[in-house]
């Protein structure tokens, strides 16, 4: 196995709704999960350089009463199976259960790990040693840019239309723009290793 990159480590931070699997809203059923266009090749890139690899995702749906907590450990079950069967590991998932206008008291408040807030990316910086500005942050849609800009990371956004509203602005300017995950892969690749 080749390791693209040498210590401090970078890492690849993917957005799990939209970009890793495909979009079900307030979906925590493992049978219904399925990755996105692109994300099974995207993964075996990524596997085949030793790239840590990351999910990092808001799940509202707690702090708004959509599915209980618990739940997301369910999810992280079944989203190492999916990597797994790519031949590829997520080192850590990160959850925003948060939501300001939430109706579950202990998740309804503002917090620092709600993308676009960079907070979820900063603690796997923390907890993982990863040097964040060699570090890349792969999402559907500008509020994950803004996450990966203000942690420090280069970005990737994957224009699939779940973007709808392109609030531009600072930090919301993705490095790179492609289609899916595998193009994704593919980009990061060519900027780290150019021919």
């Amino acid at each position: 196995m080749t390791q693209l990159w040498s210590t401090p480590r970078a890492a690849i931070f993917i957005d799990k709704d939209g970009t890793l699997l495909e979009d079900v809203p307030w979906n925590v059923d493992p049978r219904m999960m399925r990755l996105a266009p692109g994300a099974f090749d995207a993964l075996r890139v990524f596997a085949s350089r030793g790239v840590p690899l990351f999910v990092v995702s808001n799940q509202s749906g707690v702090a708004l009463g959509k599915f209980e907590h618990d739940a997301l450990g369910r999810v992280e079950t079944r989203l190492h199976e999916l990597a797994a069967e790519a031949g590829a590991l997520f080192e850590d998932i990160y959850w925003c259960p948060h939501h300001p206008q939430g109706i579950v008291p202990e998740y309804a408040q503002p917090c620092d790990c709600r993308k676009p807030a960079p907070g979820m990316l900063l603690r796997a910086a923390r907890e993982h040693r990863i040097d964040l500005s060699r570090s890349w942050f792969i999402g559907d849609i500008l509020d994950d840019v803004e996450a990966g800009k203000r942690a420090g990371c280069r970005s990737v956004l994957i224009d699939n239309g779940n973007e709808t509203e392109w609030l531009r602005g600072a930090n919301r300017e993705p490095d790179i723009v492609v289609k899916d995950m595998h193009e994704a892969a593919i980009a990061i690749v060519s900027a780290e290793c150019p021919a």
